[in-house]
């Protein structure tokens, strides 16, 4: 039985999270600028977790990792600017970004982790 991997399976979640929010922005709000660059940010996080897990070595799933992390801090900043400029609700926003402090905690956990 292969052990549940959390930060792949929440990463993951957040991306499809990151996607519906993208497809609101650009439909409801005609907001395409913004949220592109949050689409493209939220979804590389889990893109990255799942290059890592299949690295070819401890290096490779470091530098995968780290991208993930740095990825995920660009998401921060692109959710808190959405929120803030009134284009995602308060509410939708604090629950990405809780959903993204979470996976910030994680990532780092792991590459302190790693390093020894």
């Amino acid at each position: 039985m292969e052990r549940e991997n959390i930060i792949l399976n929440k990463s993951y979640r957040f991306a499809v999270a990151i996607i519906e929010t993208y497809k609101t922005l650009t439909n409801d709000s005609k907001e395409f600028i913004l949220s592109k660059q949050l689409l493209r940010s939220g979804t590389s996080i889990g893109a990255n977790v799942e290059e890592a897990n299949g690295g070819y070595s401890k290096k490779d799933f470091k530098f995968k990792m780290r991208i993930a992390y740095k990825e995920a801090r660009e998401t921060k900043y692109w959710l808190k600017l959405l929120k803030d400029t009134n284009y995602l609700p308060a509410e939708d926003a604090q629950e990405l970004l809780d959903s993204c402090e979470e996976i910030l905690k994680i990532l780092w956990k792991i590459i302190k982790s790693s390093e020894h």
